[in-house]
């Protein structure tokens, strides 16, 4: 190992300051140290410390002026904002909520004050359900392996959650090969009726390239709609006859924390959850969804959910409706990150990176800095006067700023953001 750690320095300085940069970042974050002391270390002879030399661009200090400021300066695709006055709601019950048991009234009341409230805000038809359960989204992915799709599926892939969906059914032994569209970061694929597909997967909005699609219901007989709206849902436009399944997180609009799934779901889909179910499949007990259901229907989780989440959230869904439901959610994301495209398309140093306006984000937008600026410059200005989390997607590799708008975030503060970056960029030409 310390040889390794010997090599890895050697490496930094002269051939990779890319990921030197990055392992200062992490050091700035405490996550690793900036000197650490060997014993031995392989190609290091007569040396007895590592230390990883800081970077120029981590020594540009700027100070925005408060006038340029926003009032809140959080703008990340998740965990996201959350308001004040979900906290200070939390905080009223901490004596007589947190703490107590999620199987009595205290807490089923809640979960049914949730259920009930996302009823009316996605405006559901008669016999859809509000399934919800523990692990968050990337759970689902699993439950719908052995709870939804009965062979085979077809996938939508054009960022990073819709492609570890499709990865998931790929691994999964008990179903028949995935037939996955992909497109080039930045665009979509469309879904294509095949013969012997019984379900169709897609997300509405990618938080990673900050791509979103209008889910449409795919015309195959029997074949379920399933939509992984997990940064979309509460901050995009749906009509929820177009999917069987649309499924999602706190942690994004409904500025709540993760752990948790909540799914919408129509009698097509809960007839298929039967079907598998009695068809004698082997499902582990956390990844039933019949099971899920059963509980839901109840107002309450197969094992013990976070207390704080569900409350936050549907303190979140309530103040959505009392706005004006999902159609005031959308208006507002629109107009925030309208802001931020017509910023970028009118900049001689930035760029909207999906180039095609009918697929742009409404929540996440993704803005592409021209090579002479870096951009990690400015998100570390940024942060450094308290406007967070404008960080691109890690694995997505471009010199970009990643800005999510969900309804919590004000449009004023938006318009504040962009007058704080260009004073960066002012800064740093």
């Amino acid at each position: 190992m310390l040889g390794e750690l010997g090599r890895l320095e050697c490496s930094l300085r002269v051939r990779h300051p890319q990921v030197r940069d990055r392992l200062w970042d992490r050091v700035g974050h405490g996550l690793i140290p900036p000197r650490i002391d060997l014993a031995c270390a392989a190609g290091h002879a007569q040396t007895d410390s590592i230390q990883f030399p800081k970077p120029e661009r981590n020594r540009v200090s700027i100070t925005i002026p408060a006038d340029l400021l926003p009032a809140d300066g959080r703008f990340g695709s998740g965990p996201s904002k959350v308001r004040k006055a979900q906290v200070d709601a939390l905080a009223g019950v901490w004596q007589t909520y947190l703490g107590t048991s999620h199987r009595q009234k205290t807490v089923k009341s809640q979960v049914g004050r949730l259920r009930q409230g996302l009823r009316e805000l996605f405006s559901l038809p008669e016999g859809y359900e509000v399934v919800l359960g523990n692990g968050g989204s990337t759970a689902f992915w699993d439950v719908a392996t052995f709870s939804l799709i009965r062979d085979r599926a077809q996938f939508l892939s054009f960022g990073e959650f819709g492609a570890k969906f499709a990865s998931c059914a790929k691994k999964a032994p008990h179903l028949g090969a995935p037939d996955v569209r992909v497109a080039d970061p930045g665009g979509a694929p469309a879904f294509e009726v095949t013969a012997g597909m019984d379900a169709y997967c897609s997300p509405h909005n990618e938080t990673s390239t900050g791509v979103a699609v209008t889910p449409r219901r795919v015309a195959a007989d029997s074949a379920l709609t399933i939509i992984d709206a997990t940064s979309a849902a509460g901050g995009l436009a749906v009509d929820a006859s177009e999917f069987d399944v649309y499924y999602f997180a706190p942690q994004k609009s409904f500025g709540s924390d993760g752990g948790l799934w909540f799914a919408l779901m129509s009698p097509a889909a809960l007839a298929r959850v039967s079907e598998i179910k009695e068809s004698g499949r082997w499902i582990p007990d956390f990844l039933d969804l019949q099971t899920a259901v059963e509980n839901s229907v109840q107002d309450q989780t197969y094992n013990t959910p976070a207390l704080a989440t569900i409350f936050l959230m549907a303190e979140q869904v309530d103040w959505f409706n009392a706005q004006g439901g999902l159609s005031w959610c959308a208006d507002r994301t629109s107009e925030s990150s309208g802001l931020l495209y017509s910023w970028a398309e009118a900049s001689a140093v930035a760029t909207p990176f999906v180039t095609d306006p009918a697929l742009r984000s409404g929540v996440v937008a993704t803005i592409d800095i021209d090579d002479a600026i870096d951009a990690t410059q400015i998100c570390a200005a940024l942060r450094a006067n308290g406007i967070v989390d404008t960080e691109p997607y890690r694995k997505l590799g471009r010199n970009q700023l990643r800005i999510a708008v969900f309804p919590a975030v004000e449009p004023d503060d938006v318009r504040k953001l962009i007058g704080s970056i260009d004073y960066v960029i002012t800064q740093l030409a």
